[in-house]
Parts: C-alpha cells; structure tokens; sequence
C-alpha cells in the first residue's frame, strides 16, 4: 500500500474487528451505536435525496448506516479497513437482501480512483480513530460530485464529552468497551470546520446527537458539547 494511504492506527482497525461478531447484536456492545442510527440517517434524509443517489459510507463497519440509506434506495459503497467488519456486513446484507457493495480500501484510495462518483458521502464515528482526519475529509471532498453532500459524526473535546464518552460511557455504565475513545482525538467544530475549507467544502450546518441511555435511543438537538453530525457541500 502507497504510504499516502496508510491514514489509519492498526490498534484502533483491530478494537473494532474484535467486535466484528457481535456488530448487528443490539444489545451488544455496538448498542449505542444501534440507537444513534435512526438519527444519523434522519439527518442525512432531511438534506440529501438518498433515493437512486450513488451513496458512499467510509468507515461503515459491520454496514449499520449503509444497510439503512440502501434500504432507502440509496446506491451504496461501504469501504473500512477492518476486514472482519467487512466480512460482517456483506454476510448481514445477504441474510437481509439489502444490496450494499461492501470494499476493504481505503478513503484516499478510493479518491484516486474514483473522484467526483458520488452524491453523498457519509463518514460517521470515524474521524476520531485516524491519525490525520483532515486527510479523509479531503479525500472525501474529491469523491463527491460538484454539489454533492458530506456528512460526518465525531465527539466534541470538551469536560462534557469527557464525563459522557469515555468516563461514563466506558467506565460507569459500560455501555461501550473501555478504551473505544481517546479524549485527545476528538474534534472540535471549529476544527472540522476549518479542514472542509482547506478541502474546499462548505459547512452547512452543524447540530448535537444526544444518546439517552435509558430509552436507548438518539435524538437531534441543538447542544454539540459532546456528540455532534454536520453537513457540508462541494459548490456546483
């Protein structure tokens, strides 16, 4: 592999592949990932037509939000370097009939062979674990057509999403695997917003995912101290 396209930690590809079995399990230890989906792809509905769109998921795992827009009609590429995790997802889609093509690449590969093929390109709960995210956005940026939407999930760096994510999530309620997140490697909005300018997109919006653990389930809101989903856009 080019040396450009090894944007990635072995150690993180490895913590999630060791959850390939158990992806789809919604009681699992994907649970909150399982409740934030319906609000992710809510998001993304309400800015985007996925209906016929050629849709591409980077860092799609085991396919939770690729199997969701295809089941919409969406065209939809799901690429992860974990491949046990795609292994999961075409396994799920063909118990499912939901056509999905599922690829182990990268996002800068992919860039490079295939740029400007996509309507929408989504990219959730992933910046977090790279070791230069401003490299996938740019990546993703050149594989968007001209007016194309770009949609992205992470976790602010803030106390708040300190206490939530990682103390309360990972210590206290267990309800995702101790050391899933590194507080150093969440993103700021200003952050994020600064990289879509570098990458030439522009940042449409910005709103809060709030996971309430006691009805497991996710919901859009105005406050991104600590979950947060933007949209941005490459100009026509």
């Amino acid at each position: 592999m080019n040396a450009r396209h090894e944007n990635y930690d072995q150690a993180e590809l490895d913590k999630f592949g060791a959850l390939a079995s158990r992806w789809w399990d919604v009681d699992g230890p994907q649970r909150p990932l399982h409740a934030l989906n319906p609000a992710r792809l809510e998001y993304v509905r309400a800015r985007a037509r996925l209906d016929g769109a050629d849709v591409l998921d980077v860092g799609c795992g085991g396919g939770l939000l690729s199997e969701a827009m295809a089941r919409v009609g969406g065209k939809v590429t799901g690429i992860d370097l974990a491949e046990d995790l795609i292994k999961v997802a075409r396994l799920h889609g063909l118990e499912t009939g939901i056509q999905a093509d599922y690829r182990v690449q990268s996002v800068e590969a992919l860039a490079a062979e295939r740029p400007a093929s996509y309507d929408v390109v989504t990219c959730m709960e992933m910046l977090e674990h790279v070791p230069d995210p401003a490299a996938i956005l740019q990546a993703c940026a050149t594989l968007l057509r001209p007016g194309g939407h770009l949609f992205v999930s992470t976790l602010n760096r803030t106390p708040a999403a300190f206490a939530l994510a990682i103390v309360g999530a990972e210590y206290v309620a267990r309800l995702l695997p101790r050391g899933t997140h590194r507080y150093e490697s969440f993103i700021r909005p200003s952050e994020l917003a600064s990289w879509l300018r570098e990458a030439d997109l522009q940042l449409e919006d910005v709103s809060g995912l709030m996971y309430e653990p006691w009805r497991n389930a996710a919901r859009l809101v105005r406050r991104t101290d600590v979950n947060y989903v933007a949209w941005a856009r490459k100009p026509a």
